[in-house]
């Protein structure tokens, strides 16, 4: 089977070297396509289960939500285990499940059971999921500041819920519409509230309590429809427009009346803008700001979408109010463009260096053009390969490749090549006519098909039991074996299609078999049956 397959590759020399340019092309169209990061993802498939409970203490969280929410959880499919967190106020589940889950079906599978466990939790509790993110999604972050002579138009300074608020209702929408971005996370600042704080002795003088205050509170805040009125053809709509718009008309709802005497809000009460309780702070070289973070969405490409966040970061500081902006204070682009760096230059000195090795002992420059033209043909193979089985261009995935290993096959067959035509040519006492050079190129190729096969197939072997690993370690590690693979498997390839053709094709003339310019340099000598090197 070989040696057809090889000489089918010698007799069609033109289409093959047609079908490794086609290989070529698409190795750069996914090398564009190829997701790049600074380091594996090693995040399992796990979905969270947040729970906000304002008021409640870590051990009432526990008992009445989190115990729930989690015992629920049990039984799932695909479910290898659940791990919790209760604070004050919040409820956190983490649902793990194994490998290879797809993260959709496991929240749908989640999204099920909180529906079931919405009737063992109190009244007004509702859990939610949280982003379809990872560990390392968190690809962005900035702060919201002003400067010192900044100020709102009513001329007052701004305040740390001023730019809460502006992050929350300017930026935070707009950054929410980037493509790959899942989640905006802030911290910092104060939520701005409308608080009504009742006074004790006039609601005890007034016979209310703080319910009746909060059930006229929810009943004149809202907008009713009814209906419309048909006239001449048209539709005339009909609204009760009953939402609050300010502090004044908080105070004139109405809860009731004494003797003939309206009663309102502000008779009982103070209403004011206020403060949300907060747990946590965001600074930035000792001063208080608003810390606002994108996540990504699981699967994408960390460095566009870094990129593209920042350049809407950039698009959205232009239409802040004046002397207020957002500053990012950090980029994954920046640390994936350093890995980058410096998984580019190992590899461009490596490949280099494998080069420029091969010109010094092949001796020959075509033979070692042929063979320096597996290295960059490997790679785009290899950059395929990953783009087609989801693996990320890393310091762990790119890092492992080694040169040496990949032309060393190629280097095997080019030279016993340049023996057998320089033994026939010596032979014959002419240059060679296409069809020998032809039937050499077969012979020389199949003289050495055990050896280049066994061995490229032992050191792949080598890196097999890597992807027996699971977990952690399996998620850390299978890039880089899948990398090596996939080019040793690829210079495994071009060695008995690409080479043997391009041997066939370039390789004319005269050939001598001669050492390189290193091998030249000096003369191998046996004197007295010692045997050692002579400088010449």
């Amino acid at each position: 089977m070989f040696e057809q397959i090889l000489q089918t590759v010698i007799r069609h020399r033109g289409l093959v070297l047609l079908a490794v340019l086609a290989m070529a092309m698409l190795g750069l169209y996914s090398y564009q396509k190829l997701p790049i990061d600074a380091v594996p993802d090693i995040t399992n498939v796990q979905v969270q289960i947040n729970t906000a409970a304002p008021g409640y203490s870590p051990m009432e969280v526990e008992q009445r939500i989190t115990f729930p929410v989690e015992t629920i959880m049990a039984g799932l499919p695909g479910l290898d285990y659940t791990r919790s967190l209760s604070r004050y106020g919040l409820s956190q589940v983490t649902v793990i499940f194994r490998e290879g889950t797809d993260i959709y079906f496991a929240r749908q599978l989640v999204s099920q059971r909180i529906q079931e466990a919405q009737g063992q939790l109190p009244v007004g509790i509702e859990p939610s999921m949280g982003p379809i993110s990872t560990g390392l999604g968190e690809i962005f972050m900035w702060t919201v500041e002003n400067t010192s002579d900044a100020r709102k138009p009513d001329g007052s300074a701004y305040t740390a819920a001023d730019l809460r608020e502006i992050e929350d209702w300017i930026i935070r929408p707009q950054l929410l519409m980037v493509k790959g971005v899942t989640e905006i996370n802030t911290i910092g600042g104060f939520v701005k509230q409308y608080h009504v704080t009742p006074y004790p002795e006039k609601l005890i003088a007034y016979g209310l309590t703080l319910q009746e205050i909060v059930a006229a509170l929810e009943r004149n805040n809202l907008n009713l429809g009814a209906g419309y009125i048909e006239k001449r053809g048209e539709q005339y709509l009909v609204r009760l427009p009953g939402q609050v718009a300010d502090l004044g008309e908080i105070g004139e709802i109405t809860l009731g009346s004494r003797q003939g005497t309206p009663l309102r809000i502000k008779d009982v009460a103070d209403v004011l803008i206020g403060k949300e309780l907060r747990t946590g702070a965001a600074t930035r070289n000792g001063d208080e700001v608003v810390l606002g973070t994108a996540h990504m969405l699981v699967g994408e490409n960390s460095r566009t979408v870094a990129h593209a966040v920042a350049s809407k970061l950039m698009e959205i500081n232009r239409s802040l109010p004046a002397g207020v902006v957002a500053v990012p204070v950090y980029d994954r682009t920046t640390l994936i463009d350093g890995t980058i760096h410096t998984v580019a230059s190992n590899l461009v000195e490596g490949a280099s260096l494998v080069i420029v090795v091969l010109f010094l002992f092949l001796g020959n420059i075509r033979a070692a053009i042929i063979a320096a033209l597996v290295i960059p043909l490997s790679m785009l193979f290899t950059f395929s390969g990953m783009v087609a089985n989801h693996v990320s261009a890393n310091l762990m995935s790119l890092g492992a490749l080694d040169f040496g290993i990949i032309v060393d096959g190629v280097i095997v067959i080019i030279e016993n090549s340049i023996r057998c035509f320089s033994h026939e040519q010596a032979r014959l006492g002419r240059t060679l006519s296409r069809e020998e050079r032809l039937k050499l190129v077969f012979t020389a190729t199949q003289q050495v098909r055990r050896a280049l096969i066994y061995g490229q197939i032992i050191i792949m072997i080598v890196y097999l039991p890597i992807f027996a690993l699971s977990g952690v370690e399996g998620k850390m590690f299978h890039p880089m074996a899948f990398t090596v693979v996939a080019a040793l498997l690829g210079a495994l390839i071009l060695s008995v299609t690409f080479v043997p053709a391009a041997i066939a094709l370039f390789l004319t003339g005269r050939v001598t078999e001669k050492g390189g310019i290193i091998i030249s340099a000096g003369a191998f000598n046996s004197i007295g049956g010692r045997t050692g090197w002579t400088e010449l």
